[in-house]
């Protein structure tokens, strides 16, 4: 079992081999992959303990995991709750059966059941983990983790950080407050009202002083899409969604800021400032005036590294669909047509049936109507997804990576990703290879859409 004394360790041994002071996210990193999921306390707003939060210990955030990629990776998931759960990597294209989907790859986990999860990471980068079962309740108290897939040679930064965002739903006593709303569920989704960073507010993480740092943001909320910018930061956007951009995006500011929303992932290169003790901030638009998310401090004897010392991340092997032979299939994502219940199973019901995807919603626990689509192994094909709804929806597919190629409302980049935004009242065709068989599940990442409906799955025979 992970105890918080073993974070600190872990910590202190990280900061005195850099030679700094602080706090280093990578001291959150697991010494085993033996995960108990379990209850667990934390400190998330000054002098309040939060209790009935879910983690991998007792008293600590989920830890970063990381892999090495085309090296095997194993992870054992022991779960300690009262309730069924499963675990589910998000964005690794890994064997079907490894998905962590019940019903659709396993069947669910009860109280001190265990799963191995073994599979071998084909692609580096930033990715993450959490339940696929009683997925709106362990989500919202906390169970959300970064899986970070190192690439085979190092890429030579000074520092390595992982900022995994969220909020939680809490009082003033820093207990949990409903963890959300129907009127939410159905339009955009019920926000949290604490803003954390590794379950901190903003925090501050120690980094070389003018040296190269790369900071790893995963939004791994139920529902907020941030607006990320970095004032008075010079840097360089160098992936999205754990895959090395193809096409380069801008530097996020206040007036552009960049749109990361639920199970997204960027990562960024960031010359630190050579003077010790300056800091840099990640901020968010919230509410309409700018918001600290995180802070990086520069310590100790500087350098002076730039961004052009930075060879580019060696690109995914990922296969490029023919779209002039792509095959069209297009998903509706709209309200449900019927108010009828979704089945109240071992993975938990909101009691709502809100949103569908082609007016089928998806009925709870049981694998619905049967695929949305099957595909053929190897073919290409475009996915059009049709947003008729006025509220934002990031889809996410599992086990297969995608790219963007048309919007009727902007002008899109064709980057490898597996979750997309999609627009109100937007249309966006997405091109792929599907040359992962298995069921891959197909939904909404924000998760009470997910529960209410927004759901199906995609077969690749």
């Amino acid at each position: 079992m992970l105890q918080r004394r073993q974070f600190l360790q872990s910590a202190a041994a990280s900061v005195s081999a850099a030679g700094l002071g602080g706090c280093d996210p990578l001291g959150l990193i697991a010494p085993t992959n033996n995960l108990d999921i379990q209850r667990a306390q934390y400190n998330v707003m000054p002098n309040l303990l939060t209790t009935n939060m879910v983690s991998l210990s007792a008293d600590a955030p989920p830890p970063i995991l990381r892999a090495k990629q085309g090296v095997p990776f194993t992870a054992t998931v022991t779960n300690r709750l009262p309730d069924y759960t499963t675990m589910h990597w998000h964005g690794i294209r890994l064997p079907n059966e490894m998905d962590g989907v019940p019903y659709l790859t396993q069947f669910p986990l009860g109280k001190d059941e265990s799963f191995t999860y073994t599979f071998t990471p084909p692609d580096a980068g930033t990715y993450w983990y959490h339940p696929h079962c009683m997925t709106m309740e362990q989500m919202a108290l906390g169970l959300t983790g970064a899986l970070i897939v190192d690439e085979t040679e190092n890429p030579g930064f000074n520092n390595d950080i992982v900022l995994n965002l969220r909020d939680f739903r809490l009082a003033k006593d820093g207990q949990f407050k409903e963890l959300f709303t129907p009127r939410g569920a159905a339009r955009g989704g019920t926000l949290g009202n604490v803003l954390t960073a590794n379950w901190d507010q903003n925090p501050v993480y120690d980094a070389k002083a003018g040296g190269l740092a790369r900071v790893r943001i995963l939004a791994t909320d139920i529902t907020r899409i941030y607006k990320l910018f970095l004032p008075h930061t010079r840097g360089r956007l160098i992936a999205l969604d754990g895959h090395p951009l193809l096409t380069p995006l801008p530097w996020p500011t206040e007036q552009d800021p960049l749109t990361l929303s639920p199970g997204q992932r960027v990562d960024l290169a960031i010359e630190m400032p050579e003077r010790e003790g300056e800091e840099l901030s990640l901020m968010a638009q919230v509410g309409g005036r700018g918001r600290n998310l995180a802070r990086l401090r520069a310590v100790g004897k500087p350098e002076q590294r730039k961004l052009a010392d930075l060879k580019p991340l060696a690109p995914n092997k990922v296969s490029e669909p023919i779209l002039e032979n792509a095959e069209t299939h297009e998903f509706v994502f709209g309200w449900s047509p019927s108010g009828d219940l979704p089945n109240n199973g071992f993975c938990g019901t909101l009691g709502y049936t809100f949103w569908s995807i082609n007016r089928a919603p998806w009925p709870g626990d049981a694998s619905g109507t049967g695929p949305l689509a099957t595909l053929k192994m190897g073919g290409s094909y475009i996915l059009r997804l049709r947003n008729e709804s006025p509220n934002v929806h990031p889809i996410h597919l599992h086990g297969l990576t995608f790219k963007p190629v048309r919007s009727n409302k902007r002008t899109v980049l064709p980057n490898w990703t597996d979750t997309a935004l999609l627009l109100k009242e937007e249309t966006l065709d997405v091109a792929l290879v599907a040359d992962n068989p298995g069921d891959w599940a197909f939904h909404c990442h924000v998760i009470e859409h997910q529960k209410t409906g927004l759901a199906g799955y995609l077969r690749v025979a």
